[in-house]
């Protein structure tokens, strides 16, 4: 259905691109649909592409509002000039997924950064984000930034910023590099080298056989990993280093979903590349049946996060993500603590929207369990603390959307290291005769049944869309609800306000985390609700 109505912020904003040296194949398209298709100029051009707390994510084509060679440059530009003006001789370290034009986009970064004489390490192939992550603290590197969508659909690309900790840009820093970005108004404001500078420096190897041997010394138990693990990348990146990781850690058994492990930016054989959605794990579900695999782990294109599925009882079981969180975070504890390799100052780490499980088997076993915002750039800020403070030391952290780290060798979820050590607790188990299943009802009955589930709300990639979302949150905090399905609400925790607030007593607490557009309900059955 077309609007026939040409919203006026994406009208200035498609003049302006008419009126600057933009190529002739974009001032075109723009030219032919600027009176003609008013939803598509509407779509693309609304706004400037929002640089967020973690880069830029969006769908690819023409406009301010989309993933393309310009706004990728103008990214770049105001990250260069943040770095030159806070630092001396930054660095950073690029990578690239197997979408369509991630190559194309890494490429224009190393260019933009070239041209302002800042030294540019790029993968020569694709790679897991995880690897980025690893290659900023290696190389010594100032920043790091990944080209890649993770999961989200075909025509969606991104941009992920990375600081010199490995873990996503935070607070300054990434205020310091979001108000560059906004300053740079015109295109002759952008440099452009060459992929030939002498600042541009290509990697590969070095970094793949530095991730590996890091990892090793994380290895739970001794001896060969006694499991027939079936692996699928999703047609993403984790197909370049998984097969070599699952050889180093000794698992005895590893067979791939063929299809699927072949890069391809369509996503021909899975259609959604998302771990967390049956669909698409069922391609690899009916090969484990075939041909009895004890476990199936597919990572999404990046690589930073697994999703599960093992045989038992004769059928498919799939895990959820706080379900896979719990059995790693309870062996770990029980392993590591068995063989003293557990730190006496040992913690864990979740979000707030993970299971409270998680938290409970840590407190009982004696650990402390901290709660963060969504994302693991919160994970790695507490990481960076506890090194710097000497309070803690992080050994585990999970978020229920199949995102995880084991150890500190990278700064960011972590599929890699998650599946080689789902391999070791499935061969434990397997030795005893169990599966992960047996495994996960064994924890239930020693910290009690912990039910979660999550429901998804689509709206439109359009302004209209987004406006939807913020009146919808607004209603909420206009017109608070007094029950859910029947349970009295006794308290709500509001991190936009930053307050928790006891509807019974009546007493309001200072939440002690970050700002974010997020309310809890917690009912009367301690039941809650996010």
């Amino acid at each position: 259905m077309t609007t026939k109505t040409l919203d006026p912020e994406a009208k200035k904003n498609a003049l302006m691109w008419l009126n600057e040296p933009y190529d002739e194949n974009t001032k075109s398209w723009i030219k032919q649909n600027l009176d003609s298709n008013p939803d598509l100029i509407n779509a693309a051009f609304y706004r400037d592409l929002e640089f967020g707390t973690g880069g830029l994510r969006g769908i690819m084509g023409i406009g301010s509002n989309r993933m393309n060679v310009y706004t990728i440059r103008r990214a770049t530009q105001g990250l260069a000039n943040y770095l030159l003006k806070t630092t001396k001789n930054p660095s950073v370290m690029v990578g690239y997924d197997g979408r369509e034009n991630s190559r194309l986009f890494a490429e224009e970064v190393a260019k933009v950064l070239a041209a302002s004489e800042i030294t540019c390490y790029l993968f020569k192939e694709l790679r897991p984000t995880p690897l980025v992550s690893f290659g900023v603290r290696y190389k010594k590197a100032t920043a790091g930034i990944m080209i890649t969508a993770s999961h989200n659909p075909p025509e969606y690309n991104g941009y992920k910023v990375y600081w010199n900790d490995g873990g996503q840009v935070l607070p300054p820093n990434d205020i310091g590099i979001i108000e560059e970005v906004y300053k740079l108004k015109h295109l002759d404001e952008i440099k452009v080298g060459a992929l030939d500078s002498p600042f541009v420096k290509p990697v590969l190897e070095e970094i793949d056989q530095a991730y590996i041997k890091a990892l090793l010394p994380l290895k739970v138990l001794k001896g060969p990993v006694p499991v027939k693990a079936l692996y699928t990348s999703l047609h993403g990146t984790g197909i370049t280093l998984m097969p070599t990781l699952l050889k180093a850690w000794e698992v005895e058994g590893i067979a791939y979903v063929e299809k699927q492990c072949v890069p391809d930016g369509k996503f021909t054989y899975a259609k959604t590349p998302n771990p967390e959605e049956k669909a698409a794990l069922e391609m690899g579900i009916e090969q484990m049946l075939r041909e009895k695999h004890d476990i199936l782990l597919a990572t999404d294109p990046d690589a930073d996060r697994v999703g599960v599925a093992v045989i038992h009882k004769g059928q498919a079981a799939l895990l959820n993500g706080n379900q896979i969180a719990c059995i790693c975070l309870d062996f770990l504890i029980r392993e590591l603590k068995k063989q003293g390799r557990l730190p006496a100052k040992a913690s864990f780490i979740k979000t707030i929207v993970t299971t409270e499980l998680f938290k409970k088997i840590a407190s009982q076993e004696g650990y402390y369990s901290f709660d963060v915002l969504t994302g693991f750039k919160y994970v790695a800020e507490k990481i960076r603390e506890w090194e710097e403070s000497q309070e803690h030391e992080f050994v585990f952290g999970g978020e229920e959307s199949y995102g995880y780290l084991y150890g500190t060798q990278t700064r960011d979820k972590d599929g890699l290291i998650i599946s080689a050590l789902l391999c070791e607790i499935a061969g434990q188990a397997k030795k005893a005769g169990k599966t992960l299943i047996d495994v996960m009802e064994d924890i239930y009955r020693k910290y009690g049944l912990y039910l979660e589930k999550l429901a998804s709300f689509k709206f439109p990639e359009t302004k209209e869309g987004r406006e939807s979302i913020t009146t919808s949150m607004q209603n909420l905090r206009q017109n608070p609800p007094k029950t859910l399905n029947g349970q009295p609400i006794v308290r709500v925790d509001d991190y936009m306000k930053l307050e928790s607030a006891d509807l019974v007593s009546g007493r309001k607490e200072k939440l002690l985390l970050e700002q974010s557009d997020v309310l809890v309900y917690w009912m009367k059955n301690g039941a809650k609700v996010m």
